[in-house]
């Protein structure tokens, strides 16, 4: 489930639309939990299904840590990628604001945490020099995304969480405990998804399956 102050605007031609917050989301805020009417399809499904699905899956779905295919049922499907993203996922399936979102700031995701299937070049933005996201992005900035988590966890306890009651009790307690620095944040490298095949090297390799 998507946090309530936000709708879905058009953004522009290059993006289309996009999600964008009504009121002010501090940092720390959870703007995105995993709800039990969010769909689970194992790649297996996807194969079965006629094409026009499977466009449908492509565009709006983002892959788990198991390797299946997350379709929200709300919202949360339109939200867009940043290179500089205020929203980040977590290790505990949700996620987070990283940074102050402003009332009309889109609500965006650095889609190189979200086990993408295939590399695509994202539009340019200012002052970024990363210019194509990755399936491996994971294995390459996870220390710059933990950061940012850390310190966007550091500020859960303080503010209004209006999805909290969706979290699992023991990710509540896990959630405020990393808050209050008494327990270990879990990596974002937790959320990538290893295929069974690998170079070489140990990188992971991301295949289109279809």
């Amino acid at each position: 489930m998507i946090h309530p102050n936000t709708e879905v605007r058009f953004i522009s031609n290059d993006k289309g639309y996009g999600l964008v917050a009504t009121q002010f989301i501090p940092k720390g805020t959870i703007t995105w939990v995993m709800d039990e009417l969010d769909r689970v399809f194992t790649a297996s499904e996807i194969a079965a299904m006629p094409e026009v699905f499977k466009d449908i899956i492509d565009t709006y779905t983002f892959r788990d840590q198991k390797g299946n295919f997350i379709l929200c049922w709300d919202n949360a499907r339109y939200v867009n990628h940043s290179f500089r993203s205020n929203c980040m996922t977590t290790a505990y399936d949700f996620e987070i604001a990283i940074r102050d979102i402003q009332p009309g700031e889109e609500l965006t995701d650095d889609y190189g945490y979200l086990n993408i299937t295939e590399p695509f070049h994202a539009l340019p933005e200012r002052g970024v020099r990363r210019k194509v996201v990755r399936p491996d992005d994971l294995l390459h900035f996870h220390k710059t995304w933990d950061r940012k988590l850390l310190s966007a966890f550091k500020r859960f306890n303080d503010v209004d969480q209006p999805l909290g009651s969706l979290l699992r009790q023991d990710v509540m307690h896990k959630s405020q405990a990393i808050a209050a620095g008494k327990e270990k944040m879990d990596s974002i490298l937790n959320c990538l998804y290893r295929e069974p095949q690998a170079l070489a090297n140990g990188a992971a390799t991301v295949l289109m399956k279809r």
